[in-house]
């Protein structure tokens, strides 16, 4: 990729030595993978499926580690199901991990890292809830649902 010698035709345009005219396989994948260094992540996944270039591109692991949280090995030992998960996965499946939504105590709390602003995000269900002063069941009122995460809510 990117090896072929291009030369200049008398129209000003630029082609391989085959006479195909270049196109965005020709670019160096170090060169693609610097640009997509400056993107967010979602831009980052689009990009990448739009050509094999983008796509290994979008591999390297210095694109992603500064888009994770300074604390990605121990989120990644704790909430993803693989243990040693960080010697053993690229940094962009490391992200792709943590954005996976993941219950713990009991599947009353839930908790997920924001593709777009890379925060860790936690969800707790009103079982997870300890109102104090309030506590008393007779003030709430329950409707289970299967619109909801956790399958019920109170109010």
């Amino acid at each position: 990729m990117g090896s072929w010698l291009s030369i200049a035709t008398t129209d000003g345009s630029l082609t391989r030595s085959s006479e195909q005219p270049l196109g965005l396989g020709d670019i160096p994948e170090n060169c693609l993978a610097m640009v997509l260094a400056y993107l967010d992540p979602p831009d980052i996944c689009n990009l990448a499926r739009t050509s094999r270039s983008f796509h290994r591109a979008s591999s390297a692991d210095f694109i992603w580690e500064p888009k994770l949280p300074e604390n990605y090995r121990i989120l990644s030992e704790k909430l993803m199901s693989y243990k040693g998960s960080c010697e053993c996965l690229i940094k962009k499946e490391i992200y792709a991990g943590l954005c996976c939504p993941v219950r713990f105590s009991s599947g009353r709390k839930e908790v997920w890292m924001d593709k777009e602003g890379g925060g860790i995000c936690m969800l707790v269900s009103w079982k997870g809830m300890k109102i104090t002063g309030i506590d008393d069941r007779r003030y709430w009122s329950y409707i289970p649902t299967l619109q909801s995460r956790f399958l019920s809510y109170f109010y």
